[in-house]
């Protein structure tokens, strides 16, 4: 199959590569198909890019890439509708927006995309957690830059 992208103009791909978000994203709840494609290989900034309606794609980041310690902890009914028994066993990613100058770009790391090995999907928001909605990147720094000027770690990604 093919697709118009807003990021990669045309591009093919196949069924299984979809992540299937049966409730939607929060705000877009008729959009349920997406395909999360890399900007670069190995990065940790993606596009999830709506199948329905080329346009419409979100940022995504590895927030594990941000933040080491950070460990999100769904609820018991989120976790049964991802079929999975712990919260170990999704990948999570955050949304970003994306700002000039970077370092201004903000992230959110209280409502993770959550997905399951089969490509099932869902966006939570964390209870009991420090985590916050808009974390600007400038507020995350390198683990060799811990005495300087903190600086935002994906600056050079874009």
């Amino acid at each position: 199959m093919k697709i118009n992208t807003k990021y990669f103009g045309e591009i093919a791909y196949e069924q299984d590569e979809l992540l299937t978000f049966p409730k939607g994203l929060y705000g877009f709840e008729d959009e349920q198909s997406f395909l999360l494609l890399p900007f670069a290989e190995n990065g940790t900034l993606f596009s999830l890019q709506s199948v329905k309606t080329p346009q419409l794609s979100f940022i995504l980041m590895d927030p594990f890439s941000l933040d080491g310690s950070y460990a999100p902890v769904l609820q018991p009914e989120e976790l049964q509708f991802l079929n999975v028994e712990r919260s170990e066993d999704l990948f999570y990613y955050v949304m970003c927006v994306v700002k000039e100058p970077v370092a201004e770009s903000t992230v959110n790391m209280r409502c993770p995309v959550a997905i399951n090995d089969n490509g099932k999907a869902l966006q939570v928001i964390l209870e009991n957690t420090s985590w916050h909605m808009r974390h600007q990147l400038s507020e995350f720094r390198r683990e060799e830059d811990a005495d300087e000027t903190p600086r935002p770690k994906e600056a050079e990604l874009c």
